[in-house]
């Protein structure tokens, strides 16, 4: 049997197995005198559209992230498949965003944090005025309290970032200002994880031709200077899987749920459904009383 048979056959054990390192996380697990806090998943980019069994494949995918009995989830962003583009009208605007707001319905069980992707603005309105411009519009669509915005739960703090700013991938003057107060309001030592859209810092941008923030420096050296507070950094868009450790923060690009937009791939993919050697997927992040964490991609064959 092929791997993308077995994979087909026995969905996220065989994918876990290749790319989580199973034995090697129960092994860490084991040593830790730490104990496991919080268990959130992280999906990112799920691209949700009609075409392709696109919602149907991801109540599967929801129902295996159910089976790790997580606290809550963070989505990513480019949550739709696409509204930005100039071509694209307001009713297929509106016809993804009620695909997704049914599926929301149906794990309403669980709290979500999301952050606004470079694909879920309607920048194609009439004009400025049009209720269904820009950022504000997907912020009512997701129900999140802006379009960054930060929040805590059991000792860990949470920082939820825009990264659709001027050069795309960079935050603005005001939400550098938010930032910098908020990490400075923090006590010291109080492990703090950020959500982005854009890597903040990143080695599989090389492989994709570009996408990582272009402030990258200034975020680097306000880590530094929190450095014992900021822990991780997490994001998507790029569809690929890395993980890069600098100062040591890490940060953990974590595929794409959709993997190749819901769609086969192309010459340069792995497998059915492979943005070049990521299979699509999603993270089960655990974060520990310590401060640490632990970031574990699940591939699903959906």
């Amino acid at each position: 049997m092929n791997r993308r048979n077995l994979l087909k056959n026995i969905g996220l054990t065989a994918g876990t197995l290749a790319l989580s390192g199973v034995g090697a996380v129960t092994a860490e697990a084991a040593a830790r005198s730490s104990n496991r806090i919080l268990r959130i998943a992280h999906i990112t980019d799920v691209h949700m559209r009609p075409e392709l069994d696109a919602p149907n494949r991801f109540r599967k995918c929801m129902e295996l992230i159910k089976q790790h009995k997580v606290d809550f989830f963070l989505n990513g962003g480019d949550t739709i498949y696409a509204a930005d583009y100039g071509n694209i009208t307001r009713e297929r605007v509106n016809e993804q965003w009620n695909i997704w707001h049914r599926l929301r319905k149906e794990f309403s069980e669980y709290e979500m944090y999301s952050c606004l992707g470079n694909h879920d603005m309607w920048w194609a309105a009439p004009d400025k005025s049009d209720a269904m411009y820009g950022k504000d519009y997907v912020v009512q669509q997701l129900n999140i309290p802006h379009r960054y915005y930060s929040f805590d739960k059991k000792g860990w703090h949470f920082i939820v970032l825009d990264s659709n700013n001027k050069n795309a991938g960079s935050l603005d003057d005001e939400q550098r200002d938010w930032l910098e107060k908020d990490l400075a309001a923090l006590p010291a030592g109080t492990p703090t994880l950020l959500m982005s859209h854009y890597p903040l810092l990143a080695a599989c941008c090389y492989m994709d031709g570009g996408g990582m923030h272009t402030d990258y420096k200034y975020l680097v050296n306000l880590f530094y200077k929190h450095k014992g507070k900021v822990k991780t950094c997490i994001s998507g868009h790029i569809h690929l899987l890395d993980n890069v450790v600098y100062n040591n923060v890490q940060y953990c690009c974590n595929g794409a749920l959709s993997g190749f937009w819901w769609e086969d791939g192309d010459k340069n993919s792995a497998g059915k459904g492979y943005c070049q050697q990521t299979p699509p997927g999603y993270a089960i992040i655990d974060l520990f009383d310590d401060g640490t964490m632990h970031n574990a991609y699940h591939p699903h064959s959906f």
